[in-house]
Protein backbone atom coordinates (compact mmCIF):
# COMPACT_ATOMS: atom_id res chain seq x y z
CA UNK A 1 0.00 0.00 0.00
CA UNK A 2 2.99 2.26 1.04
CA UNK A 3 4.54 1.64 -2.33
CA UNK A 4 1.56 2.39 -4.70
CA UNK A 5 1.07 5.66 -2.32
CA UNK A 6 4.77 6.81 -3.30
CA UNK A 7 3.89 5.73 -6.65
CA UNK A 8 1.37 7.64 -7.44
CA UNK A 9 2.69 10.60 -5.60
CA UNK A 10 5.68 10.45 -7.64
CA UNK A 11 4.21 10.34 -10.58
CA UNK A 12 2.35 14.11 -9.51
CA UNK A 13 4.77 15.35 -8.64
CA UNK A 14 6.89 14.78 -11.85
CA UNK A 15 3.79 15.90 -13.66
CA UNK A 16 3.50 18.65 -11.83
CA UNK A 17 7.03 20.08 -11.87
CA UNK A 18 7.34 19.62 -15.54
CA UNK A 19 4.75 21.64 -15.96
CA UNK A 20 5.28 24.54 -13.80
CA UNK A 21 9.12 24.58 -12.12
CA UNK A 22 11.19 23.47 -15.18
CA UNK A 23 10.35 26.94 -16.59
CA UNK A 24 12.27 28.21 -13.60
CA UNK A 25 9.73 31.42 -13.48
CA UNK A 26 7.72 32.53 -10.17
CA UNK A 27 4.02 31.97 -10.31
CA UNK A 28 3.33 35.67 -10.98
CA UNK A 29 5.11 39.14 -10.52
CA UNK A 30 3.05 41.23 -8.98
CA UNK A 31 3.93 44.72 -10.90
CA UNK A 32 3.22 46.48 -7.22
CA UNK A 33 6.12 44.76 -6.13
CA UNK A 34 8.95 46.00 -8.23
CA UNK A 35 7.48 49.94 -7.54
CA UNK A 36 8.50 52.53 -5.31
CA UNK A 37 6.55 54.78 -2.96
CA UNK A 38 6.95 57.80 -5.51
CA UNK A 39 5.81 55.33 -8.87
CA UNK A 40 8.87 55.11 -10.28
CA UNK A 41 9.96 51.74 -10.91
CA UNK A 42 13.02 49.26 -9.59
CA UNK A 43 15.23 48.89 -12.79
CA UNK A 44 18.03 46.42 -12.48
CA UNK A 45 21.77 47.01 -13.54
CA UNK A 46 21.07 44.58 -16.63
CA UNK A 47 17.83 46.47 -17.65
CA UNK A 48 19.63 49.87 -17.93
CA UNK A 49 21.47 48.73 -21.32
CA UNK A 50 22.14 52.14 -22.75
CA UNK A 51 24.56 52.86 -18.96
CA UNK A 52 27.11 50.11 -20.41
CA UNK A 53 26.80 48.88 -23.83
CA UNK A 54 29.05 51.14 -25.61
CA UNK A 55 31.65 50.56 -22.53
CA UNK A 56 31.11 46.33 -23.76
CA UNK A 57 31.85 47.37 -28.21
CA UNK A 58 35.05 46.27 -28.98
CA UNK A 59 35.95 43.88 -26.14
CA UNK A 60 36.01 40.20 -25.59
CA UNK A 61 33.73 39.78 -23.00
CA UNK A 62 33.07 36.81 -20.48
CA UNK A 63 29.78 36.73 -18.27
CA UNK A 64 29.07 34.70 -15.32
CA UNK A 65 25.46 34.02 -15.67
CA UNK A 66 22.52 31.64 -15.12
CA UNK A 67 18.63 31.47 -15.76
CA UNK A 68 18.14 34.86 -13.23
CA UNK A 69 20.32 36.24 -15.99
CA UNK A 70 17.61 38.19 -17.50
CA UNK A 71 16.23 41.71 -19.35
CA UNK A 72 13.52 43.15 -19.98
CA UNK A 73 9.44 42.05 -19.83
CA UNK A 74 9.81 39.33 -22.02
CA UNK A 75 13.29 38.14 -19.40
CA UNK A 76 15.13 37.29 -22.60
CA UNK A 77 18.65 36.37 -21.14
CA UNK A 78 21.15 39.11 -20.92
CA UNK A 79 23.45 36.70 -22.99
CA UNK A 80 21.69 36.74 -25.92
CA UNK A 81 20.37 40.67 -25.51
CA UNK A 82 24.02 41.14 -26.02
CA UNK A 83 24.83 38.93 -28.71
CA UNK A 84 22.03 40.77 -30.46
CA UNK A 85 23.61 43.69 -29.84
CA UNK A 86 26.74 42.76 -31.53
CA UNK A 87 28.88 42.49 -28.41
CA UNK A 88 31.32 39.83 -28.31
CA UNK A 89 30.13 37.18 -25.87
CA UNK A 90 33.31 34.47 -25.77
CA UNK A 91 32.74 32.33 -23.06
CA UNK A 92 29.66 31.80 -20.49
CA UNK A 93 30.74 30.60 -16.24
CA UNK A 94 28.03 29.14 -14.61
CA UNK A 95 27.56 28.69 -10.92
CA UNK A 96 26.06 26.47 -8.66
CA UNK A 97 22.71 24.56 -10.55
CA UNK A 98 24.44 25.40 -13.69
CA UNK A 99 24.30 28.16 -16.37
CA UNK A 100 20.32 27.15 -17.23
CA UNK A 101 19.76 26.55 -13.43
CA UNK A 102 18.39 23.10 -13.98
CA UNK A 103 21.25 21.27 -11.45
CA UNK A 104 19.97 19.78 -8.19
CA UNK A 105 21.40 21.61 -5.41
CA UNK A 106 25.11 20.72 -4.48
CA UNK A 107 26.04 18.83 -8.04
CA UNK A 108 28.72 18.41 -9.61
CA UNK A 109 27.99 20.70 -13.49
CA UNK A 110 30.47 19.85 -16.16
CA UNK A 111 31.95 22.00 -18.54
CA UNK A 112 29.78 22.18 -21.63
CA UNK A 113 28.88 24.03 -25.31
CA UNK A 114 25.48 26.13 -25.02
CA UNK A 115 23.46 24.59 -27.66
CA UNK A 116 21.72 28.19 -27.98
CA UNK A 117 24.28 30.36 -28.79
CA UNK A 118 27.39 27.29 -29.48
CA UNK A 119 29.29 29.40 -26.55
CA UNK A 120 31.59 27.55 -24.51
CA UNK A 121 30.30 27.07 -20.69
CA UNK A 122 32.58 26.78 -17.51
CA UNK A 123 31.53 25.52 -14.48
CA UNK A 124 32.40 27.13 -11.48
CA UNK A 125 30.81 24.33 -9.73
CA UNK A 126 32.59 21.20 -10.77
CA UNK A 127 35.15 18.90 -9.72
CA UNK A 128 36.42 21.52 -7.31
CA UNK A 129 36.38 24.11 -10.14
CA UNK A 130 35.22 27.24 -8.00
CA UNK A 131 37.39 29.76 -9.36
CA UNK A 132 38.12 30.47 -13.24
CA UNK A 133 41.60 29.73 -14.14
CA UNK A 134 44.00 31.77 -15.99
CA UNK A 135 43.75 29.41 -19.10
CA UNK A 136 39.77 30.17 -18.79
CA UNK A 137 39.94 34.19 -18.97
CA UNK A 138 43.08 34.13 -21.69
CA UNK A 139 41.74 36.76 -24.82
CA UNK A 140 39.17 38.01 -22.78
CA UNK A 141 39.30 41.83 -21.86
CA UNK A 142 36.30 42.40 -19.55
CA UNK A 143 33.95 39.90 -17.12
CA UNK A 144 30.17 40.53 -16.36
CA UNK A 145 28.68 39.51 -12.94
CA UNK A 146 24.90 39.07 -13.55
CA UNK A 147 23.03 36.83 -10.98
CA UNK A 148 20.41 37.19 -8.84
CA UNK A 149 20.96 36.87 -4.99
CA UNK A 150 18.80 36.26 -2.11
CA UNK A 151 20.99 37.64 0.59
CA UNK A 152 22.05 34.56 2.52
CA UNK A 153 25.49 33.80 3.88
CA UNK A 154 25.29 30.33 2.60
CA UNK A 155 23.84 30.67 -0.57
CA UNK A 156 26.60 29.91 -3.29
CA UNK A 157 26.58 32.98 -5.38
CA UNK A 158 28.40 35.03 -3.39
CA UNK A 159 30.96 32.71 -3.06
CA UNK A 160 31.87 31.80 -6.96
CA UNK A 161 31.66 36.07 -6.69
CA UNK A 162 34.65 35.92 -4.67
CA UNK A 163 36.64 33.49 -6.81
CA UNK A 164 35.52 35.26 -9.83
CA UNK A 165 36.79 38.73 -8.30
CA UNK A 166 40.15 37.04 -7.55
CA UNK A 167 41.05 35.87 -10.69
CA UNK A 168 39.81 38.47 -12.42
CA UNK A 169 42.28 40.51 -10.17
CA UNK A 170 45.21 38.32 -10.90
CA UNK A 171 44.45 38.26 -14.22
CA UNK A 172 44.28 41.93 -14.57
CA UNK A 173 40.89 41.89 -15.85
CA UNK A 174 37.92 44.14 -15.13
CA UNK A 175 34.66 42.64 -13.57
CA UNK A 176 31.71 44.50 -14.67
CA UNK A 177 28.40 43.65 -11.82
CA UNK A 178 25.22 44.08 -13.19
CA UNK A 179 23.52 44.69 -9.67
CA UNK A 180 20.31 43.01 -9.26
CA UNK A 181 18.18 44.24 -5.46
CA UNK A 182 18.53 42.03 -2.59
CA UNK A 183 14.80 40.07 -1.94
CA UNK A 184 16.14 39.86 2.09
CA UNK A 185 17.66 43.33 1.96
CA UNK A 186 15.85 45.17 4.72
CA UNK A 187 17.32 41.76 7.24
CA UNK A 188 20.62 41.73 8.94
CA UNK A 189 20.59 39.34 11.30
CA UNK A 190 22.55 35.73 12.56
CA UNK A 191 25.30 34.77 14.00
CA UNK A 192 28.48 36.52 12.08
CA UNK A 193 30.86 33.75 10.66
CA UNK A 194 34.16 33.15 13.20
CA UNK A 195 36.45 32.01 11.12
CA UNK A 196 38.42 31.21 14.37
CA UNK A 197 36.15 27.92 14.89
CA UNK A 198 34.26 27.88 11.81
CA UNK A 199 35.71 26.44 9.20
CA UNK A 200 35.29 28.45 5.94
CA UNK A 201 33.60 27.00 3.29
CA UNK A 202 31.90 27.54 -0.01
CA UNK A 203 28.62 28.33 2.53
CA UNK A 204 30.46 30.48 4.63
CA UNK A 205 33.52 31.82 3.37
CA UNK A 206 33.69 35.86 5.54
CA UNK A 207 33.17 37.06 8.73
CA UNK A 208 29.53 38.35 7.87
CA UNK A 209 25.96 37.14 9.37
CA UNK A 210 23.50 34.72 7.93
CA UNK A 211 21.90 37.69 6.36
CA UNK A 212 24.15 40.28 5.33
CA UNK A 213 21.20 42.64 3.84
CA UNK A 214 23.61 43.67 0.77
CA UNK A 215 22.91 43.38 -2.97
CA UNK A 216 25.65 41.63 -4.84
CA UNK A 217 27.75 44.76 -5.98
CA UNK A 218 27.93 46.32 -2.26
CA UNK A 219 29.44 42.86 -1.44
CA UNK A 220 31.71 42.85 -3.91
CA UNK A 221 32.84 46.55 -3.13
CA UNK A 222 33.29 44.91 0.55
CA UNK A 223 35.09 41.99 -0.53
CA UNK A 224 37.85 44.48 -2.28
CA UNK A 225 37.74 47.06 0.54
CA UNK A 226 38.05 44.55 3.68
CA UNK A 227 40.85 42.51 1.98
CA UNK A 228 39.41 39.37 1.27
CA UNK A 229 41.03 38.50 -1.92
CA UNK A 230 44.18 35.97 -1.87
CA UNK A 231 47.23 37.92 -0.89
CA UNK A 232 45.16 41.17 -0.40
CA UNK A 233 44.36 41.63 -4.48
CA UNK A 234 41.85 44.44 -5.59
CA UNK A 235 39.67 43.42 -8.40
CA UNK A 236 38.93 46.46 -10.76
CA UNK A 237 35.08 46.69 -10.77
CA UNK A 238 32.61 48.39 -12.69
CA UNK A 239 29.09 48.34 -11.28
CA UNK A 240 25.71 49.34 -12.95
CA UNK A 241 23.33 50.18 -10.00
CA UNK A 242 20.13 49.04 -9.27
CA UNK A 243 17.79 52.42 -10.15
CA UNK A 244 14.91 53.43 -7.94
CA UNK A 245 15.82 51.15 -5.12
CA UNK A 246 16.27 51.00 -1.80
CA UNK A 247 17.16 47.89 0.83
CA UNK A 248 13.63 47.89 2.38
CA UNK A 249 11.65 47.56 -0.32
CA UNK A 250 9.57 45.01 -1.29
CA UNK A 251 10.97 42.86 -4.40
CA UNK A 252 9.29 39.68 -5.80
CA UNK A 253 12.10 38.00 -7.85
CA UNK A 254 10.59 37.36 -11.51
CA UNK A 255 12.77 34.08 -12.33
CA UNK A 256 13.41 31.31 -9.56
CA UNK A 257 17.14 32.11 -8.21
CA UNK A 258 17.74 28.41 -7.98
CA UNK A 259 15.04 24.60 -8.34
CA UNK A 260 14.38 24.40 -4.85
CA UNK A 261 13.57 28.33 -4.04
CA UNK A 262 10.67 28.34 -6.38
CA UNK A 263 8.11 30.83 -4.54
CA UNK A 264 8.61 34.48 -3.00
CA UNK A 265 7.72 32.72 0.60
CA UNK A 266 10.27 30.07 0.13
CA UNK A 267 13.03 33.08 -1.22
CA UNK A 268 12.12 35.36 2.65
CA UNK A 269 11.80 32.08 4.74
CA UNK A 270 15.26 30.93 3.37
CA UNK A 271 17.54 32.79 5.53
CA UNK A 272 15.58 31.61 8.80
CA UNK A 273 15.02 27.52 7.32
CA UNK A 274 18.53 26.76 6.03
CA UNK A 275 19.68 25.89 9.04
CA UNK A 276 17.96 22.93 8.97
CA UNK A 277 20.37 21.62 6.13
CA UNK A 278 22.18 20.73 9.52
CA UNK A 279 20.01 18.59 11.20
CA UNK A 280 18.83 15.19 10.33
CA UNK A 281 14.96 16.84 9.19
CA UNK A 282 13.25 17.39 5.86
CA UNK A 283 13.07 20.85 5.08
CA UNK A 284 10.68 19.90 2.15
CA UNK A 285 13.10 18.90 -0.50
CA UNK A 286 11.93 16.33 -2.82
CA UNK A 287 8.27 18.09 -2.27
CA UNK A 288 7.26 20.96 -4.54
CA UNK A 289 7.56 23.44 -1.38
CA UNK A 290 11.17 23.08 -0.51
CA UNK A 291 11.83 25.14 2.49
CA UNK A 292 8.11 25.61 3.37
CA UNK A 293 7.68 21.86 5.11
CA UNK A 294 9.89 20.99 8.01
CA UNK A 295 9.79 17.46 9.51
CA UNK A 296 10.64 13.87 10.43
CA UNK A 297 9.28 10.55 10.61
CA UNK A 298 9.74 10.14 14.41
CA UNK A 299 7.62 13.48 15.28
CA UNK A 300 4.35 11.57 14.18
CA UNK A 301 3.08 12.06 17.72
CA UNK A 302 3.85 15.85 18.15
CA UNK A 303 2.38 17.45 14.72
CA UNK A 304 -0.61 16.21 12.18
CA UNK A 305 0.83 17.71 8.98
CA UNK A 306 2.48 15.44 7.06
CA UNK A 307 4.19 15.03 3.84
CA UNK A 308 6.48 12.71 1.98
CA UNK A 309 9.75 13.41 0.22
CA UNK A 310 10.56 11.85 -3.14
CA UNK A 311 13.21 11.83 -5.54
CA UNK A 312 12.65 14.57 -7.91
CA UNK A 313 15.19 15.11 -11.10
CA UNK A 314 16.79 18.46 -11.45
CA UNK A 315 15.28 19.75 -8.35
CA UNK A 316 16.10 16.86 -5.27
CA UNK A 317 17.47 13.87 -6.60
CA UNK A 318 18.29 12.18 -3.04
CA UNK A 319 16.57 14.41 -0.51
CA UNK A 320 16.73 13.50 3.40
CA UNK A 321 14.11 11.27 4.30
CA UNK A 322 13.34 10.35 1.51
CA UNK A 323 10.21 7.81 0.91
CA UNK A 324 9.39 8.29 4.74
CA UNK A 325 6.30 9.88 5.33
CA UNK A 326 7.32 13.00 7.82
CA UNK A 327 5.24 15.05 10.62
CA UNK A 328 6.33 18.33 11.03
CA UNK A 329 5.24 21.96 10.74
CA UNK A 330 3.54 23.85 7.01
CA UNK A 331 4.92 26.76 6.21
CA UNK A 332 3.20 27.50 3.09
CA UNK A 333 0.58 31.01 5.19
CA UNK A 334 3.54 31.30 7.54
CA UNK A 335 3.57 35.58 7.98
CA UNK A 336 6.66 36.55 6.21
CA UNK A 337 5.68 40.25 6.93
CA UNK A 338 6.71 38.95 10.66
CA UNK A 339 10.26 38.72 9.68
CA UNK A 340 9.77 41.83 7.96
CA UNK A 341 8.92 43.82 10.88
CA UNK A 342 10.73 42.38 13.69
CA UNK A 343 13.79 42.57 11.15
CA UNK A 344 14.81 39.37 12.62
CA UNK A 345 15.26 35.73 11.61
CA UNK A 346 12.75 33.25 12.64
CA UNK A 347 14.63 31.26 15.30
CA UNK A 348 11.79 29.48 17.18
CA UNK A 349 11.17 27.27 14.54
CA UNK A 350 14.80 25.51 15.46
CA UNK A 351 14.30 25.65 19.11
CA UNK A 352 10.89 24.73 18.95
CA UNK A 353 11.63 21.31 16.84
CA UNK A 354 14.71 20.57 18.61
CA UNK A 355 12.80 20.77 21.76
CA UNK A 356 10.14 18.39 20.18
CA UNK A 357 12.44 15.96 18.18
CA UNK A 358 12.99 12.68 21.02
CA UNK A 359 16.83 11.79 19.97
CA UNK A 360 18.42 14.96 20.43
CA UNK A 361 21.75 13.03 19.77
CA UNK A 362 21.29 12.75 16.47
CA UNK A 363 19.33 16.12 15.58
CA UNK A 364 21.99 17.49 14.29
CA UNK A 365 24.80 16.85 11.49
CA UNK A 366 28.71 18.12 10.94
CA UNK A 367 26.97 20.28 8.46
CA UNK A 368 25.47 22.96 10.86
CA UNK A 369 28.80 24.13 12.16
CA UNK A 370 29.22 25.28 8.70
CA UNK A 371 25.78 26.75 8.18
CA UNK A 372 25.86 28.54 11.54
CA UNK A 373 28.85 29.76 10.89
CA UNK A 374 29.75 29.05 14.40
CA UNK A 375 30.50 26.56 17.27
CA UNK A 376 28.32 28.40 19.57
CA UNK A 377 24.84 27.92 17.85
CA UNK A 378 24.76 24.67 18.55
CA UNK A 379 25.85 24.32 22.41
CA UNK A 380 23.61 27.20 23.01
CA UNK A 381 20.58 25.36 21.57
CA UNK A 382 21.64 21.75 22.96
CA UNK A 383 22.06 23.24 26.73
CA UNK A 384 18.40 24.96 26.43
CA UNK A 385 19.18 28.35 25.94
CA UNK A 386 16.30 30.89 25.43
CA UNK A 387 16.11 32.69 21.90
CA UNK A 388 16.65 36.19 24.12
CA UNK A 389 19.93 34.76 25.23
CA UNK A 390 20.85 33.54 21.73
CA UNK A 391 20.36 36.94 20.36
CA UNK A 392 22.24 38.86 22.69
CA UNK A 393 25.50 36.67 22.01
CA UNK A 394 25.06 38.29 18.24
CA UNK A 395 25.41 41.51 19.29
CA UNK A 396 28.77 42.26 19.45
CA UNK A 397 29.65 40.71 16.32
CA UNK A 398 26.29 42.16 14.28
CA UNK A 399 26.98 45.98 15.82
CA UNK A 400 30.97 45.40 14.14
CA UNK A 401 29.70 44.02 10.88
CA UNK A 402 26.20 46.91 10.39
CA UNK A 403 29.47 49.55 11.16
CA UNK A 404 31.61 47.91 8.10
CA UNK A 405 28.86 47.39 6.37
CA UNK A 406 27.74 51.29 5.73
CA UNK A 407 31.41 52.01 4.31
CA UNK A 408 29.97 50.11 0.67
CA UNK A 409 26.40 51.10 0.45
CA UNK A 410 25.44 51.88 -2.79
CA UNK A 411 21.69 52.21 -2.04
CA UNK A 412 20.77 54.15 1.46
Amino acid sequence: MIKTFLFFQCALITVLWTNTARANRLVSVNPDSVTTQTGSKIITGADQIPLYIDYLKGKNIGMVVNQTSVIGQNLTPSVDTLLKSGIAIRKIFGPEHGFRGDASNGASVNDATDPKTGLPVISLYGNKHYKPTPEDLKDLDLVIFDIQDVGARFYTYISTLHYVMEACAENNIELMILDRPNPNGYLIDGPVLDTTKAPRSFVGMHPIPISHGMTIAEYAQMINGEGWLKDGVKCKLKIIDVANYKHDMVYKLPVNPSPNLNTDQSILLYPSVCLFEGTTLSLGRGTLFPFLELGHPSLKSKYFFSFTPVSIAGMSENPPQKDQLCYGIDLKSYSVEMIRKKGRLDLSLLLQLYKAFPDKAHFFNAYFTKLAGTTELRKQIEAGNSEAQIRRSWEPGLNKFKTIRAKYLLYQ
